[in-house]
């Protein structure tokens, strides 16, 4: 049962830039917002941006100014544009969904690597 869709991520030397896409499956709702954490090796997973219910972006300190999130044109679809990109951004990326009753979905992640 595969709830969200990711897409992108990649390998770029520092400074470089990746978009990432996450998309809801059918019967997937996301009412309460949706949004991005990443995991590296040995490190909790941690929250990188989110857009709520009200139509707010937050981000976590260490990628403002950088990191660009935006709902997409189908409901229940985000992306996430990354700029300047730092070796400490290197992590699986999470996409996040959170429905009306509270649940939590996860996708299954996918891998940024940025080397200096």
């Amino acid at each position: 049962q595969v709830r969200l869709v990711e897409s992108g991520g990649g390998s770029v030397q520092d400074g470089g830039s990746l978009r990432l896409s996450c998309a809801a499956s059918e019967n997937t709702y996301c009412e309460y917002g949706m949004g991005w954490y990443r995991q590296a090796p040995g490190k909790e997973r941690e929250f990188v941006s989110f857009l709520d219910r009200a139509g707010n972006t937050n981000y976590r300190d260490s990628v403002k100014g950088r990191f660009t999130l935006s709902r997409g044109s189908a409901r229940y679809t985000i992306s996430l544009e990354m700029d300047s990109l730092k070796p400490e951004d290197t992590a699986m990326y999470y996409c996040s969904c959170v429905t009306q009753s509270g649940d939590n979905y996860w996708g299954q992640g996918v891998q940024v690597t940025v080397s200096s």
